[in-house]
């Protein structure tokens, strides 16, 4: 015999993660929150960071509600090549940590990023910097992303979005950690918005 077969049908429908009076899916009341990195310093950066955020828009089971301000950078680890366009993009998933992973790949790949160096130049490179408050360390799957504390570029536009989230391993603030960071790269404000 099913639950359902043992409640009221208000309550069954509850229990099966249904709201009557909203009619909501399952999968939207399991959406996580997740914050990705972008960034851009081959072709036409602001268009490729549109682009991966359209992208992005298009994926079944993701929700973009937010980008931050685009920020003009200093390349970070290896300093032969043009500065960088950044920005943070914050969004709503019923996917895993990993098929997300796998779909900013994918729209990465589309968007004709190659990997020849670490750390060098690209027409886009996506990040999952935080999902929700979950710790993964899995073989090509770390979050929070390990570098996060160290990257200016990454936490002044992350703290935009979202500085009074507390990352899951330092146990303080992004508004925290923003203040903390050791790196002195140049990071500047633009006035391109991609969304």
């Amino acid at each position: 015999m099913s639950i359902v077969n043992l409640v009221p049908d208000a309550h069954a429908s509850r229990l099966a993660e249904w709201t009557d009076a909203e009619r909501a899916q399952p999968a939207e009341l399991m959406a996580i929150p997740a914050w990705l990195g972008l960034g851009s310093n081959l072709g036409d950066r602001a268009a490729m960071l549109r682009q991966a955020v359209e992208a992005m828009r298009a994926l079944p089971d993701v929700a973009v509600d937010r980008c931050s301000a685009v920020y003009e950078t200093e390349p970070w680890g290896n300093s032969n090549q043009g500065p960088f366009l950044n920005c943070v993009v914050a969004v709503r998933t019923t996917r895993t940590a990993e098929r997300l992973l796998d779909a900013l790949l994918t729209i990465e790949r589309a968007l004709g990023r190659v990997r020849a160096e670490r750390n060098g130049p690209r027409s886009i490179d996506i990040d999952i910097l935080l999902y929700g408050m979950q710790v993964i360390d899995r073989p090509g799957c770390t979050i929070p992303h390990p570098a996060l504390t160290e990257r200016n570029f990454v936490l002044q536009p992350l703290r935009e979005l979202a500085a009074t989230v507390t990352h899951p391993v330092h146990g303080v603030t992004i508004e925290e950690l923003a203040r903390r960071c050791p790196d002195t790269g140049i990071v500047a404000k633009t006035d391109i918005r991609i969304c």
